[in-house]
């Protein structure tokens, strides 16, 4: 029976589905992403692994309490209760920072303002799918210009929660994919989810405790990329200070670290691997390492604009 009422509404021309906008269908996405309890169990396909992980949201006393769980390799899970997002790794103390969402599942604007990705995608209405069991409804987000990837994100028809999310290449090669293989909608929040909204976690990282980073700015961004992080610290292994800077269009993210030029030869080759692009230059006394899931031709224009105030 499930089967065949699954067929129905992904045959029928009458359903609801052709009643709404491909805007009106990320807007409910944002909702229920927002207030909807819910399990998600996530793989995530990438060139040369898979991931898989688990997702679980709900409300606990009127506050949001959510928990992200890597299922393979060393113990790896994220809890956040309300606006404070705690890491939890094997062989490494417990840190927490201000944030209103656990990142590494779907991208954040997934959740937050549509009409903020317009500045760089069009909405596309596509076509529908069975996905986990559940017939879903699929978005395309096509990028306005040619400094972004294209991406296409299904929709369950019924929680409007996502069902599987695509990035895409110029060619519309596939460079990573996340997909649901199970989602259990929920009345109540886990006992997991209760737990972790009464434990005591470690206070949020101040970020004044850090040393200041100096004032870059860009000359030249693509349109809808801000800057969203701008800090300075110490990677492992590394004794001079880098700064990291962080962008984003809402789909699309870029790292950026800057540091003292060394008198080590610089590569010679930009690098792709798992759709990850990576730009390596030296400008005046600086290096500067650039990566993200956008073209290399991005990158570079964006390192080559990057100057101090």
């Amino acid at each position: 029976m499930r089967l065949f009422l699954l067929a129905l509404i992904l045959l029928s021309p009458f359903s609801f589905a052709q009643e709404m906008s491909a805007n009106d269908w990320l807007k409910n996405m944002s909702q229920s992403l927002t207030d909807k309890q819910f399990k998600a169990s996530v793989v995530q396909i990438q060139a040369d692994h898979i991931r898989p992980l688990v997702f679980l949201q709900g409300k606990v006393d009127g506050k949001s309490v959510s928990y992200l769980e890597y299922l393979n390799g060393p113990p790896k899970n994220a809890v956040k209760v309300d606006n404070k997002v705690t890491f939890l790794e094997l062989d490494q103390q417990p840190y927490s920072i201000k944030a209103n969402r656990i990142q590494g599942v779907w991208p954040a604007s997934l959740s937050g303002n549509i009409a903020k990705l317009e500045q760089g995608y069009q909405f596309v209405l596509g076509g529908r799918s069975r996905i986990a069991g559940r017939a879903g409804q699929m978005i395309r987000f096509i990028a306005k210009d040619e400094f972004r990837y294209d991406s296409q994100v299904w929709l369950d028809m019924e929680t409007f929660l996502p069902l599987r999310y695509d990035t895409l290449n110029r060619d519309k090669q596939l460079l990573e994919q996340t997909m649901v293989v199970e989602l259990l909608e929920l009345n109540e929040p886990p006992k997991i989810l209760i737990e972790a909204s009464k434990h005591d976690w470690p206070a949020v990282i101040n970020p004044t405790d850090r040393k200041e980073a100096q004032n870059w700015q860009f000359t030249w961004l693509p349109q809808g990329f801000d800057m969203v992080v701008a800090d300075n610290h110490r990677l492992i292994g590394i004794h001079e200070p880098v700064e990291y800077i962080a962008l984003t269009d809402g789909l699309a993210n870029i790292s950026i670290y800057v540091a003292r030029a060394s008198d080590n030869p610089m590569p010679e080759e930009l690098v792709t691997r798992n759709g990850i692009s990576m730009v390596v230059e030296k400008v005046g006394n600086a290096e500067i390492v650039a990566l993200g899931k956008v073209p290399t031709e991005t990158l570079e224009r964006i390192v080559r604009s990057l100057t101090l105030k």
